[in-house]
């Protein structure tokens, strides 16, 4: 199975992304599996959360290919190579860097970096963008998006990530969005697997009532 069909199939059966920034190794398991269990197909850990090589390997190794696992905030072609060996397949990052989407792309990850214009996300697509991340949603709005749409192919996936709830997720989908990346509304550091288990829980049912 090539990467491409990783991810389409992980967003066919849930388009969200968990993005656990500030989770440590210690507890990542027990978080990774009740977002898990709740649905979610896509876990993302920062690359500036504590020890996040460690939380990456641990889940990667845990669910192999039954869920895409990557980093988020890769900046750098180092960081691509440090979460490949550590069997991360998901490249997330803050901004459309040609050369670094190349190197994901090249080591066999789906690369879905962010963008804000158009010129962006053309130039993200041209390097080999598997989807797109609107990053920061919330500096933009549903409205945006749309117009957005209306020249960016229509196959190419585009997150909504950046102040996403339960209470917008709606307006997203309805606006183009193929899904979300949800970080401070799913969880924070120092949440129990309880809690965020419940909130994804929400998402989830959120996003097949849409």
């Amino acid at each position: 199975m090539t990467i491409t069909a990783d991810f389409t199939e992980a967003m066919s059966r849930c388009p969200l992304v968990a993005i656990l920034r500030g989770v440590r190794p210690d507890e990542i398991i027990d978080i990774a599996d009740g977002l898990v269990e709740a649905g979610f197909t896509m876990i993302e850990v920062p690359l500036n959360s504590p020890e996040p090589l460690d939380s990456i390997g641990l889940i990667a190794r845990r669910y192999d290919r039954h869920v895409l696992i990557g980093a988020g905030t890769m900046l750098s072609v180092d960081d691509v190579t440090n979460v490949a060996e550590r069997g991360g397949r998901l490249m997330v990052s803050p901004n459309s860097n040609p050369v670094v989407i190349g190197a994901a792309v090249a080591a066999g990850m789906a690369a879905l970096p962010g963008y804000f214009t158009p010129t962006e996300a053309f130039a993200a697509l041209e390097a080999g963008a598997h989807g797109l991340k609107l990053f920061p949603a919330e500096g933009a709005s549903p409205a945006v998006l749309k117009a957005q749409r209306a020249v960016l192919p229509k196959s190419v996936p585009v997150l909504a990530v950046g102040g996403v709830s339960v209470g917008n997720l709606g307006e997203w989908l309805a606006a183009g969005a193929a899904g979300a990346g949800l970080g401070g509304s799913l969880y924070k550091p120092g949440d129990s697997a309880a809690v965020i288990k419940a909130r994804a829980e929400a998402f989830v049912a959120a996003v097949r009532a849409a």
